[in-house]
């Protein structure tokens, strides 16, 4: 069992642009200034009610669940107008493509939505590469390993088979707890060096190089 389970936004996607119009929208709502879209991204990989704590560490669990709920709303309307824009990262589908071709199991552990995640995937022609989807409809939020767990559990793959990849601390702190490799990739969310700090065994620049890392 060679078991590869990828963080989606920021490592299989670019949904940056879509992400915080939703995360602004969510603010709005409320009346309350937007944060700086750099402060938006890094809490990208976060569930949402934890990712509103975040961005507004003084709001109370209930006001961060209702803004969780605007933030939802936002994005659903965004997708139903055609303004959500997820594209894979240039050469992401040839590097799936290779793992599965050479024998590997994919599967996804991310903090989007299950409809979410399902949209994203199906609109880029990749859905049917993924044995396991983990979602934050049904796990706690990174860096909890409960989504990396689950994976393992249904795919049948040992901690030492499995390999978490992802562009954010949180991944890394995933694979970590859940006793994983760990491997991150430049082009996301954080920077390399905070995501060696995680634990990250390796930091790749392309997917091509991760394809080559993997495959070695």
């Amino acid at each position: 069992m060679k078991l590869a389970v990828f963080d989606c936004d920021g490592t299989l996607v670019d949904g940056q642009a879509s992400i915080c119009e939703a995360m602004e929208a969510a603010f709005a709502a409320f009346a309350l200034p937007a944060p700086p879209r750099g402060q938006i991204r890094r809490a990208v990989g976060l569930s949402l009610p934890q990712a509103m704590r975040q961005l507004l560490p003084d709001s109370t669990g209930e006001q961060q669940h209702a803004m969780a709920d605007a933030y939802k709303e936002a994005f659903r309307t965004a997708r139903s107008e055609g303004r959500v824009a997820q594209p894979l990262f240039p050469g992401i589908e040839d590097t799936l493509r290779a793992l599965h071709g050479a024998g590997w199991t994919l599967a996804v552990a991310t903090g989007m939505s299950d409809r979410g995640l399902t949209h994203c995937l199906a609109n880029n022609g990749i859905a049917d590469l993924f044995v396991s989807l983990q979602t934050a409809d049904r796990h706690p939020s990174k860096p909890h390993p409960a989504m990396l767990e689950e994976a393992l559990f249904e795919t049948g793959a040992l901690p030492e088979e499995a390999v978490m990849i992802g562009d954010t601390a949180y991944d890394m702190q995933m694979a970590v707890s859940a006793g994983t490799r760990a491997v991150g990739v430049d082009w996301g969310y954080h920077h390399p060096h905070e995501l060696e700090a995680a634990g990250a065994g390796k930091v790749v620049e392309t997917p091509a190089e991760l394809l080559a890392y993997l495959t070695s």
